[in-house]
């Protein structure tokens, strides 16, 4: 739940930095678009990066361009959640790992359960729960480690499959737009029934624009997700090679 909502006001934060954002680029988008009509064509090669994204965005309509943003907004708020969580997870497990032997063989199994209450992460957690199945029996502990180190997996992949959605969603949802703008351009043209290309030039620039900002936010997630999985990926395979050397100072404790 506390996940839930630390996305959620992330989200918010982004929306409203969004929304005030916009409030201004609307405004200066249309003056900017004005006084470069006005000017010399010279100048459009002038405008800096930031303008002339802020003018794009304004020139491919609300409608799917919102869309696109909101699936950005949502993305991005998953994804540093994501890697804020990861971040935390990760733990020195060669250190964890000497620091449990120690105490095993100074002060027993209860000795090296405190180091892992002590100790953030789900390598910790999966310790803790080998170790207190120790009474059971070796196999018993090993199923334990198994079975919590599958319920810490789940938890390190949680919500990432959102991402992978909002990857696949806004490049589709740029494609829309682009059919949209095309059959618009035609309608135009049936109406007029003419092929004047200032009917249509407006309507295909619009299609085009939503497909490149559609693509652009994929890219962006694209990266993030990539960097998300392979971080869990290196917390798994540290999970894993620390389960099997607890499995080994656990079968020499009990020599």
């Amino acid at each position: 739940m506390k996940r839930l909502f630390s996305i959620l006001a992330i989200a918010g934060i982004m929306a409203f930095g969004t929304v005030n954002a916009n409030a201004y680029t609307t405004t200066s988008a249309a003056a900017i678009v004005a006084t470069v009509t006005q000017a010399d064509p010279a100048t459009a090669d002038e405008l800096g990066f930031h303008q002339e994204l802020k003018k794009r965005f304004i020139e491919g309509g609300p409608g799917f361009m919102g869309i696109v943003l909101l699936c950005l907004i949502l993305g991005l708020a998953i994804a540093i959640e994501r890697i804020i969580f990861l971040n935390l997870s990760t733990t020195n497990t060669k250190k964890l790992t000497q620091n449990v032997e120690d105490a095993l063989a100074s002060g027993g199994v209860e000795a090296a359960k405190e180091v892992c209450r002590n100790t953030k992460g789900p390598v910790a957690s999966i310790f803790y729960q080998g170790l207190d199945r120790t009474d059971e029996g070796i196999d018993a502990a090993e199923k334990a480690v198994v079975a919590y180190g599958g319920v810490q997996m789940g938890q390190l992949e949680k919500n990432v499959s959102w991402i992978s959605l909002f990857i696949a969603l806004a490049p589709m949802l740029g494609f829309m737009g682009t059919v949209i703008g095309m059959i618009q351009a035609f309608d135009k043209i049936e109406a007029a029934n003419d092929m004047q290309p200032s009917l249509v030039a407006g309507g295909i620039k619009v299609a085009l624009l939503t497909t490149v900002f559609g693509l652009i936010v994929a890219i962006i997630l694209q990266i993030f997700y990539n960097y998300i999985i392979a971080k869990i990926d290196s917390i798994v395979n540290d999970m894993e090679d620390a389960s099997i050397t607890l499995m080994d100072l656990l079968i020499r404790n009990k020599k």
